[in-house]
């Protein structure tokens, strides 16, 4: 008897018998700008433009899951716009804060603050007890201390992703119903680091100050799981760690042992503690010496839980 995508897809990840290997992708969101009438600045800055593309693409290729990998979006965001200027096949959007952000029509969008720049945080002015969770993806871009948008109010733990973040999975959900399999991204600490120091920042971070290091990944590890947890009180059917930067082309087996592997875990039981729902890696580049042989390859295995995916 043939499986709906949702069952099949919970079936796979439990280890339990398909009638066939289930299918999603997490298309590149330049595939969404080229392939869809959708204006890519809606389809990036809006929750229903992101939530339509993601239901249309997996009509069009029978896809069994959907994966949400950009949060809700602030329902308000067009009062921040001062002007929309095209330049060369691309939008430039221009925020009333004096910051702006390139658009381009196959690529993710750049925001870039007054100067030009792309924001990234000098290692030295970070306090680790500032730090909870770092959203890339955020309207406004990267910020020290996080902000939503183009607010300069930070949030406090407590109360620090608001109602409108899970807006995109809760439009998708309302839409397939019981059909198909919706999984939540969060973004592992070490990802986090990264983007708020930019690559060369944390790398270096990492060798000149490993304590210190440690205190921030701690910090952004307890925010992955309040919005893993969230992402699971709304209702998905399993969350994505992503972890980019874990791979053999960025760090080595030791980094990975000593910076990755521990929060990742922390963030992993974490949310199964409250929340009984698969949770699985994203790596980019080469992670057999990640995995090790034998015995490594058996600790991988039990400090994920019920991670399966790489």
């Amino acid at each position: 008897m043939a499986m709906i995508g949702k069952a099949r897809i919970a079936a796979a990840m439990r280890h339990q018998p398909v009638d066939r290997v289930p299918v999603m992708c997490q298309l590149a969101l330049g595939h969404y700008f080229l392939n869809l009438p959708t204006p890519a600045t809606a389809i990036w800055h809006s929750t229903a433009g992101f939530g339509e593309a993601l239901l249309a693409l997996q009509q069009r290729y029978g896809f069994d899951g959907i994966l949400v990998n950009l949060p809700g979006r602030d329902p308000q965001w067009r009062s921040h716009i001062y002007r929309i200027e095209d330049r060369a096949g691309e939008k430039i959007i221009h925020w009333t804060n004096g910051w702006h952000t390139v658009c381009p029509a196959d690529d993710n969008p750049h925001n870039l603050r007054e100067n030009g720049r792309e924001y990234h945080a000098a290692f030295a002015e970070v306090d680790p007890e500032m730090l909870f969770y770092i959203e890339p993806h955020d309207l406004g871009g990267l910020k020290y201390p996080h902000a939503w948008g183009f607010s300069s109010e930070r949030p406090l733990p407590d109360h620090f992703f608001p109602p409108w973040h899970f807006d995109t999975i809760d439009y998708v959900k309302e839409r397939v119903g019981q059909e198909i399999s919706v999984h939540g991204e969060i973004f592992s600490p070490f990802t986090q680091f990264f983007d708020l120091l930019g690559c060369t920042g944390a790398l270096v971070a990492l060798l000149d100050d490993p304590e210190k290091s440690k205190e921030c990944l701690d910090a952004l590890a307890r925010g992955a799981i309040a919005l893993g947890c969230g992402q699971a009180a709304h209702g998905v059917d399993a969350i994505l760690i992503s972890s980019a930067y874990a791979g053999a082309g960025f760090i080595s087996p030791q980094h990975y042992r000593d910076f990755v592997l521990p929060c990742e875990r922390r963030v992993i039981q974490g949310i199964q503690a409250v929340h009984d729902i698969p949770v699985y890696t994203h790596t980019c580049g080469r992670i057999g010496d990640r995995l090790g042989r034998g015995n490594h390859a058996r600790r991988a295995i039990e400090i994920r839980g019920r991670c399966v995916g790489f």
